[in-house]
């Protein structure tokens, strides 16, 4: 998983203004903007992410109030941090970003099972390959640009001058094989 993170509620609305996300994990006590507010802000927004609120605000009514306000799950402390993994996953996989299984050409993406096949043989990719071919598959041929591959696949402390999205797709074409299925358009990005 690639993790923004903000420690108030403006900063939260700033994120979520700026990025797209696939999921916020949201505290219902930030201070500056309440936790309410940002998730009343994100559902009129029509964002597509999905919103788990995670707070020590756990009763039933507060519960029922976080869920009534938006929230698409409702996580109160303490917790199990696999249990926290775990509601972020299934909320992703939900997020309406495409379909569960993507085929182009002879190129299968499963999503759901993190599984590549290239034909008909499978592909290991790593997580951070996995995700940058299902972004460019995602987009249907429409150019990514490396910038917006390093916001949604890596973390917002990654070095912006790095070199990290070129090393990488020169490992997912190496490991796709012939003919190559990921395109370069000079100076915009990357398109499948």
């Amino acid at each position: 998983m690639a993790v923004d993170m903000a420690v108030d509620g403006a900063e939260a609305l700033e994120k979520i203004a700026l990025n797209s996300y696939d999921v916020i994990v949201l505290d219902r006590d930030l201070p500056n903007v309440h936790g309410d507010d940002v998730c009343r802000a994100v559902v009129a927004s029509d964002a597509s992410a999905r919103i788990l609120m995670l707070t020590a605000a756990g009763d039933v009514n507060d519960r029922v109030t976080g869920l009534e306000l938006g929230a698409d799950d409702y996580l109160p402390k303490p917790f199990a941090f696999a249990e926290l993994v775990a509601r972020v996953q299934a909320l992703a996989r939900r997020s309406p970003s495409g379909p569960p299984v993507i085929s182009r050409a002879d190129l299968v993406i499963d999503r759901a099972r993190h599984r590549v096949t290239r034909h008909g043989q499978p592909v290991a990719l790593n997580r951070k390959e996995f995700r940058v071919l299902e972004l460019l598959a995602v987009a249907d041929g429409a150019v990514v640009s490396a910038e917006e591959l390093l916001e949604r696949v890596w973390d917002e402390h990654t070095d912006p001058l790095s070199n990290i999205v070129s090393v990488t797709i020169a490992r997912l074409r190496r490991k796709l094989g012939k003919p190559p299925l990921v395109e370069t358009v000079i100076g915009c990005g990357y398109r499948l």
